[in-house]
């Protein structure tokens, strides 16, 4: 499975995964087609990036359960539901379990491209996110036990006289581990340090 932003249709209708993939595909969007849920879940992986579009009904695992396993498999990419069955109950379900949008056939395909295009877009961000959070940690694991003492002492914003006193060294070896910390972690200013001690902690919470 290709890894590169991608809308991938679930469906066992044969003639709709024809339609929409020739759609999505005169309009730039790149679509891989699957004509079942275990199809798909037999290739998809927890990197891949884009976003899913899943019929409802489906003829073994259907749509619902495929949205569960996804995300028990950590597929975050966002899910589209497209069915020709407008079920109340399976929209909230679908929708209170993640799903970006629940649209019924007959698609419209101008409605769709927009809903495809936004998915892709908010995928590619968390993606980001993700990358950065990874960036961010690996570059905290290189910090010393006492540099990351110092660090969340300056985070907290205490100057080094206080840090000295608290941590029973010199202001002078404070401003030693607050430079040596900042060029591990390439970061120039105090107030990029307290940015980056920030996104770190909102993502260990995420």
């Amino acid at each position: 499975m290709s890894l590169a932003p991608t809308a991938y249709l679930v469906d066992d209708d044969s003639a709709i995964r024809d339609s929409l993939s020739l759609w999505l595909g005169m309009r730039g969007i790149r679509c891989v087609a699957y004509e079942s849920a275990e199809a798909f879940l037999a290739a998809v992986q927890p990197e891949s990036r884009g976003c899913v579009l899943i019929d409802l009904q489906l003829e073994g695992i259907d749509g619902l359960q495929l949205q569960a396993r996804l995300a028990q498999r950590k597929v975050t990419m966002p899910i589209i539901f497209v069915t020709g069955h407008g079920d109340v109950a399976a929209a909230r379900d679908a929708l209170k379990a993640g799903a970006l949008d629940f649209i019924e056939k007959p698609v419209d395909n101008e409605r769709l491209v927009e809903l495809v295009e936004t998915a892709l877009t908010k995928d590619t961000a968390a993606a980001q996110r993700q990358e950065q959070a990874a960036l961010v940690s690996g570059r905290l694991q290189r910090l010393t036990q006492r540099e990351r003492e110092v660090m969340e002492q300056v985070v907290a914003g205490r100057h080094n006289r206080e840090i000295a006193v608290d941590l029973g060294i010199s202001p002078r070896t404070v401003e030693v581990y607050k430079s040596r910390l900042m060029d591990k972690l390439d970061v120039r200013r105090v107030a990029d340090l307290v940015k980056l001690a920030l996104e770190a902690q909102a993502d260990s919470r995420s």
